[in-house]
């Protein structure tokens, strides 16, 4: 059958990096592409700021998703996006920092490939750079340590089990994604592999938005460090790093700026 010079081919699916929340962190690709996008499919963290910057007639569907909580399943969010797509619309899968850490980005890319649709990745800063960023420290330095993990506090199956022993070695530094609810089954593995109840652990809520908070605790203190901040936002644990801050605000188990 000869093949219809009329009937365009649908666009490829662009999985774009929000950033961590500040929109002036948003790459130009990304900013170009939310405003060119027919439909944007965003993820819970997108802030409310960068949302605010898509097109006039773009369309928003929420597909978020909650650790512990109520969510889209992957599959209805594969479905969401291979629906759109196939409407030939230009349909961009945002997702908060980078799509490329803990986004899930295999699994939807499987399922554009899947349903033979194209695809684009535009990577952004991931949450761990602006969260760093805030502390005024490295997550790499000479001397201190030639590596960093960024790893998670859950997967699919509960609460994620990593490398402990590594982790507990003097000088190791790590984001750990996804931790609040964790934190104290990542203090009791860590401890239990022999490290320091004294090594600094800064949470940083909100990274690079207006609302920012940054905790100063130590292992020994992180549970009860995040119960009473009561925080409520994305946090990262920067595990290994304290603020280089000095001037905080002392609480009975945290310490805190903004």
């Amino acid at each position: 059958m000869p093949r219809d010079l009329h009937k365009t081919e649908p666009h490829p699916v662009a999985f774009v990096g929000a950033g961590p929340g500040d929109p002036d962190l948003l790459t130009v690709k990304a900013l170009r592409a939310l405003q060119t996008a027919d439909v944007v499919i965003h993820d819970r963290l997108v802030s409310a700021d960068i949302l605010a910057l898509v097109g006039a007639h773009t369309r928003l569907r929420n597909a978020g998703k909650e650790g512990f909580g109520p969510s889209l399943t992957q599959d209805a969010i594969n479905s969401m996006i291979v629906d759109e797509a196939l409407t030939r619309a230009r349909v961009v899968r945002l997702k908060s920092g980078d799509p490329t850490v803990f986004g899930r980005l295999d699994e939807e890319l499987d399922a554009v490939t899947d349903a033979g649709l194209n695809y684009t990745v535009l990577p952004g800063l991931t949450s761990a750079s602006a969260a760093v960023a805030a502390l005024g420290q490295s997550l790499t330095k000479r001397g201190r340590n030639t590596a960093v993990r960024l790893i998670t506090g859950h997967d699919m199956q509960g609460y994620a089990d990593h490398d402990w022993r590594a982790l507990a070695r003097d000088g190791e530094v790590a984001a750990i994604y996804m931790a609040k609810k964790a934190a104290r089954f990542i203090q009791g593995r860590l401890l239990m592999h022999g490290a320091s109840p004294a090594i600094p652990v800064t949470i940083v809520e909100n990274a690079s938005r207006p609302d920012q908070r940054i905790v100063a605790a130590t292992l020994a203190t992180l549970p009860a460090a995040i119960a009473d901040a009561a925080m409520t936002g994305p946090a990262l644990l920067m595990y290994g790093l304290a603020p280089r801050d000095a001037a905080i605000t002392a609480l009975p188990h945290v310490q805190e700026m903004i």
